[in-house]
């Protein structure tokens, strides 16, 4: 795992977990609706100790991102929905 540093004070950031952080809001009318219908962002936590900083990072999860696919000249990942390689040109036939 890369060593994270806090941007306050430089101290190394300890991990804290990944939890779900909920993307609506609660109105005066709808209610909870906006909530369901946002949903929620996974995200990873981490905090320095030293000064109690606090950093969250959205977590790549596979499942809730568009399927990838590796370009065979270049070797880099990208979405499979590109009818060319972003990187290098390669041409999807």
């Amino acid at each position: 795992m890369k060593q994270l540093l806090c941007l306050r004070c430089g101290e190394e950031m300890k991990y804290g977990g990944t939890r779900k952080i909920q993307l609506g809001e609660t109105g005066w009318v709808l209610g909870d609706l906006p909530n369901l219908i946002a949903g929620a962002m996974d995200v990873c936590i981490y905090s320095c100790p030293k000064c109690g900083k606090i950093e969250f990072y959205h977590t790549q999860d596979e499942q809730s991102e568009i399927a990838q696919s590796i370009c065979p000249t270049c070797g880099k990942k990208h979405d499979c929905d590109y009818p060319k390689c972003p990187f290098c040109g390669h041409r999807y036939v």
